[in-house]
């Protein structure tokens, strides 16, 4: 005689991930979906572009139509539904465009984190250099958390970062586009720490750890924008659920190890080993 069913299970947060595809594993849609499994969320994802990389850098980078990054995402949330958002590689203009008008569809109940990536760890590029005023103006406004590092923040802002006053000079102007909050990553500063800067204008929380002696770090951008999006799926504040993600992602930067013949990832399951 068969047991009668338990009650159902409750439903994991789930994390949608908008953002390109990385073969090698380590960083992109990838690594989102290994840090979403990680903290106990329930990762999904829409493919922007497929890029042919490994350790060694990107060889090769092909955007999807917008059609299909709309299909994607409609079939996702209209069914499945979302808890939280985090935007990665767009590719385009005309896709960083498409992602923020199927956000603005979600309204304010969705968190957002966007993370602006240019460029990949190894400096090949990932967006089209005209897809800059896209996402200033149309997607940036969408951001529940923007997490660019010290080259992205140059980047959207023409501040040139060389200390923490030029931290707070960059988030100031990025605010200037509509974000809630702003965290800006300071990992490439000199010094002792790593120090990163979170506001929302009206003042300021910062996370520092002590660096790694460890190379091994490709991923470390897409890690901490995905962790940042399972604590917020979880209802967390925006500066706890950076402070997690933070915890997270130092424990995953020291144990990253070595894999091909360049730079090796963060390892996302380090917590279970």
């Amino acid at each position: 005689m068969s047991n009668p069913p338990g009650p159902p299970r409750a439903v994991p947060p789930r994390v949608l991930s908008v953002a390109g595809s990385d073969c090698g594993g380590g960083a992109g849609l990838q690594g989102d979906l290994k840090t979403a499994a990680a903290l106990g969320a329930y990762g999904m994802s829409v493919v922007t572009a497929v890029t042919a990389q490994n350790s060694q850098g990107v060889h090769g980078s092909w955007p999807l139509p917008a059609e299909a990054v709309r299909a994607q995402f409609r079939a996702v949330t209209d069914d499945i539904g979302v808890d939280a958002v985090k935007t990665g590689m767009l590719a385009s203009a005309e896709l960083a465009g498409t992602v923020a008008d199927l956000l603005a569809g979600l309204g304010d109940r969705v968190p957002v984190v966007v993370d602006p990536v240019g460029v990949s760890k190894h400096g090949d590029p990932l967006l089209a250099p005209d897809a800059l005023r896209t996402l200033r103006e149309r997607l940036l406004p969408r951001a529940t958390v923007l997490t660019p590092n010290l080259d992205e923040a140059g980047w959207l802002t023409g501040v040139r970062v060389t200390g923490e006053d030029g931290m707070r000079e960059a988030a100031a102007a990025l605010l200037a586009y509509g974000p809630r909050w702003v965290l800006v990553k300071g990992g490439h500063l000199p010094g002792g720490a790593a120090a990163d800067l979170l506001t929302d204008g009206t003042g300021e929380h910062w996370f520092r750890a002590a660096r790694h002696p460890n190379r091994h770090t490709h991923g470390t951008g897409c890690a901490l924008a995905t962790a940042i999006a399972v604590q917020l799926a979880r209802g967390a504040a925006v500066p706890a659920a950076v402070g997690s993600a933070k915890r997270y992602v130092t424990g995953a930067i020291a144990a990253g190890f070595p894999l091909g013949g360049g730079i090796g990832p963060v390892d996302h399951g380090w917590r279970s080993r």
